[in-house]
């Protein structure tokens, strides 16, 4: 494990793997290096890449300063970047995908991104789930109530709420009450859950983004609509992937993409 300070004085833990050219793997919400699919992921992009996995602030190993600021996160990128030589490619999934699209946008030195899925569900519903959401999570994580900030999280985006009961009875749950409040990071980088549409708009580096063919279908418009308003940018469908998209299926692909110069 390595770290990097970022502007603030937060700590950023990293993991490194392989050897190549740059690949910084950027998590959604919820997840990190010992929680979530990055470390299969780098595994296999670690055959031909060197694969940055890293610890998002308030998650992990990594350190947290408040108040928190999208733009403390994307500062935490560039710290990443510059450790990985000043320059990069990003892939990001979920509301990791939303983060380097501010980040690109802001001038981190990407040379390619790759997104999977960024939940910008609000394409669809006008913003119905988002506000709902958003004030939901704000009161429970106010009140202290951080187990059921992540119930809510989870019931959310579709898990039965029979299983979030089991999971709550795990040894395995208070280290994900630990993170609850990194729901609030995601939810800013979210914004009111539409496409930052100016935001895409000043990427200006390769861009693919990608959904899964089995996933509901406002996650495939939220990632077909992120495509329009990226400049240049690729749209592809993975078939019978899910939200939850294999690594061996998303592997070759973004082998392919980020070995086309």
């Amino acid at each position: 494990m390595g770290k990097v300070t970022s502007t603030d004085g937060t700590t950023i833990a990293f993991e490194r793997t392989g050897d190549g050219p740059p690949v910084i793997l950027v998590d959604g919400a919820m997840c990190y290096r010992a929680s979530g699919p990055m470390r299969p992921l780098a595994a296999l992009l670690g055959k031909h890449f060197t694969v940055y996995a890293y610890d998002r602030r308030g998650r992990g190993d990594s350190g947290d300063t408040a108040p928190y600021a999208v733009e403390k996160e994307i500062d935490d990128l560039r710290a990443l970047v510059t450790e990985a030589g000043g320059e990069a490619f990003a892939y990001g999934i979920s509301s990791g995908a939303a983060l380097l699209l501010h980040a690109a946008a802001a001038g981190v030195p990407f040379s390619r991104l790759a997104l999977y899925e960024p939940p910008f569900v609000s394409e669809t519903d006008g913003g119905a789930w988002s506000s709902s959401y958003t004030a939901r999570l704000g009161s429970l994580l106010s009140a202290g109530r951080d187990g059921d900030a992540v119930e809510l999280f989870m019931t959310s985006v579709g898990l039965p709420p029979e299983m979030v009961a089991g999971m709550r009875t795990q040894p395995f749950w208070p280290m994900v009450e630990a993170i609850a409040p990194t729901l609030a990071y995601d939810n800013t980088v979210m914004g009111d859950s539409a496409v930052p549409r100016e935001i895409a708009g000043a990427v200006t580096v390769p861009t693919l983004v990608a959904a899964g063919t089995a996933s509901p279908d406002n996650l495939r418009v939220a990632a077909k609509s992120t495509a329009e308003a990226v400049p240049g940018a690729q749209h592809r469908e993975l078939p019978d992937q899910t939200h939850d998209v294999a690594p061996e299926e998303l592997g070759p692909i973004l082998t392919d993409f980020f070995g086309d110069r």
